[in-house]
């Protein structure tokens, strides 16, 4: 009997050991530099996994989609189209990272095309005739999926970056400051953004920016997901108080924001954190207000990029469907 009870006695113990094994290691998640999308949302995510027992250290790294496709960091953050991209080597990636994993949607990223209002360039449609006499943002060197979004904007009125005067710039931000400096005509500019909004009130002489509104017909949207196809179009209704919607509803660009993992990474972990996120989205959201877009149930996208098992047995468990 006293062989038996040490026996039970040990067994419980080896259970719990191989339970708490996620939150006993150190997890790194790259969350890119400071004050990016990529580090307020890596920030968020790794203080309630922490508060859940999780021990996670964020590392502020640039570029590290290869690191996670080695497995040497465990968690990033990517938007779903370059995630796409990455997977397949192909879009602003020039070699495969085969080992990427999706966790799942963090909440969806807003954006689209943007002119000065008084250029009177209410849709795509209105583009079409007056393309040649347009100065559009390109190149954007430090931020090279940039030109993919506007890539699937143009081509969303059936037109390419050849058709506009091109003007290079050094980042999203960059460019957006070039529109509100009168240097360029047309930038992507993400809803709500601040320098949108900056932007916007050096424009009052010209009525401040407005959304170029996107064709939503089957055809349109097909030419958008050529560039874009983890993006969506979404209808955005007119609202004073929102920059670009002032006047008008408009069709703009969604994207999910994700967070990724890799092959490897141990099942019960990537559980444990998809847990974490799905089920603290007020305490995600108090720490970084743009989870407050979040949707559970719209947290597991269809994507060419495999969502990782441990994040599918949560996905089950939640009744969370795939692409729902």
């Amino acid at each position: 009997m006293k062989d038996f009870t040490k026996a039970l006695a040990a067994g419980l113990v080896a259970s719990a050991l191989a339970a708490s094994a996620a939150s006993a290691q150190v997890v790194t998640m790259a969350t890119g530099a400071q004050g990016s999308l990529a580090y307020n949302s890596g920030q968020a995510v790794a203080k309630v996994a922490n508060e859940a027992g999780i021990t996670v250290r964020t590392q502020p790294l640039v570029g590290y989609l290869p690191l996670l496709d080695t497995g040497e960091i465990d968690f990033g953050f990517s938007n779903g189209v370059e995630a796409e991209y990455a997977l397949g080597g192909t879009g602003n990636y020039d070699r495969a990272h085969p080992n990427i994993r999706l966790v799942g949607t963090m909440f969806p990223l807003v954006t689209s095309i943007m002119a000065p209002c008084d250029l009177g360039l209410k849709s795509v449609a209105d583009l079409k005739g007056r393309a040649a006499e347009l100065r559009l943002a390109s190149e954007y060197t430090s931020s090279t999926i940039i030109p993919f979004y506007i890539a699937g904007a143009l081509a969303n009125a059936g037109l390419g970056y050849d058709d506009f005067q091109n003007v290079p710039v050094a980042s999203f931000v960059a460019g957006i400051e070039a529109l509100g400096d009168g240097l360029l005509d047309i930038a992507l500019v993400s809803l709500n953004a601040g320098a949108g909004q900056q932007a916007a009130v050096k424009l009052q002489g010209r009525g401040g920016l407005c959304y170029i509104s996107l064709d939503d017909s089957g055809e349109g949207v097909a030419a958008f997901k050529e560039f874009l196809p983890a993006g969506s179009i979404v209808a955005r209704a007119q609202n004073d108080n929102v920059t670009g919607l002032q006047d008008y509803a408009a069709n703009l660009i969604s994207i999910p924001w994700m967070m990724l993992t890799h092959a490897d990474a141990d099942e019960e972990l990537v559980y444990q954190i998809t847990k974490v996120v799905a089920e603290n989205t007020d305490a995600l959201k108090a720490s970084f207000p743009a989870f407050g877009n979040a949707s559970v149930e719209q947290m597991a996208p269809e994507n060419a990029v495999p969502y990782h098992p441990g994040a599918l047995r949560y996905f089950e468990e939640a009744g969370i469907k795939i692409g729902g």
